[in-house]
């Protein structure tokens, strides 16, 4: 039997720059913001902070941000591509030299003289929250755009949710609600998880800017008996390509026309008022886009 040639690996060295900036972004969110207030970013990190709580100052968080993580991403590795296995162990080692370095070096005279209170807001759990939860997901969201993730958590949900049954997103979104809940028990008060699902919803959020981008991609499809003239015009408008698909009407049993094209939200106003223009009847349909790719390919010269 011929062997199959393994597929030849691609790092690109300025993803490791990125990976460092990101890694140390995350570390700082955590620990400056979100850690010292009790407030967790959720998955393994945010499990981190809190067995970090409780350990000797031999063992901080920033050995179980390395003890937690890498199992799961070298158990995994046959599930995921060698790039992103890569890109993910060194932004989490990054992340926690950096927070090993803001704990343990930088701010160690002020968290053993200060131990619940931030450096950078006191003892705000607002603002604790809210830019603790904003950098953290920067930090988390830089990390995908060069390749890599943060947090092992989802790599674990891989690996159990065909057992359990359940979704990739319920996986994490459990295992978020029993760390939550976990610190409400422990803490004796169900104040701090609550800032700390802020904390985590903020992150989301910052993690789909980050990824997405602010101006997302809007794909109208518009279902038409008049498609020859619908798509001059729109042509002609954006100056776009537009793909044209035969269709016929269940009910009706008449032929028409799909006709698909890309714009942003800034057009969606104009694509609106054509379609209504020449053709009252036609379905519009209008969906969000998170990535365009051969976005050239698509504009006429």
């Amino acid at each position: 039997m011929e062997k199959k040639e393994k597929t030849p690996i691609n790092l690109k060295p300025l993803n490791f720059l990125g990976l460092l900036i990101a890694g140390t972004i995350n570390a700082i969110g955590v620990c400056l913001f979100l850690a010292p207030l009790n407030i967790y970013d959720g998955g393994l990190s945010g499990t981190s902070v809190l067995v970090g709580k409780f350990t000797p100052p031999f063992l901080p968080m920033s050995v179980f941000l390395i003890v937690l993580n890498f199992p799961f991403y070298i158990i995994g590795h046959k599930k995921i591509a060698k790039e992103f296995l890569i890109y993910s162990l060194f932004a989490i080692g990054v992340y926690s030299l950096a927070a090993f370095l803001i704990n343990g070096v930088i701010f160690s005279d002020f968290f053993s003289n200060n131990p619940s209170i931030s450096p950078v807001v006191g003892t705000d759990t607002v603002l604790g929250s809210l830019f603790g939860g904003l950098l953290s997901g920067v930090g988390s969201g830089l990390v995908m755009r060069f390749g890599g993730a943060l947090d092992g958590v989802e790599v674990m949900a891989l690996l159990f949710h065909k057992r359990l049954g359940i979704t990739v997103g319920t996986f994490v979104m459990m295992y978020n609600a029993v760390l939550f809940v976990t610190a409400a028990l422990i803490f004796q008060s169900w104040v701090l998880p609550l800032y700390s699902i802020v904390a985590y919803f903020i992150g989301l959020k910052t993690i789909d800017f980050i990824v997405e981008g602010l101006d997302k991609g809007k794909a109208a499809l518009i279902i038409t008996e008049n498609a020859e003239a619908l798509a001059s015009a729109l042509s002609e408008e954006f100056k776009r390509g537009i793909t044209l698909i035969d269709a016929k009407g269940y009910y009706s049993g008449t032929d028409k026309e799909v006709l698909y094209i890309v714009v942003n939200r800034f057009e969606i106003t104009k694509l609106k008022e054509i379609v209504s223009r020449l053709d009252k009847t036609a379905f519009v349909s209008i969906m969000e886009v998170s990535e365009i790719l051969g976005a050239s390919k698509m504009y006429r010269k």
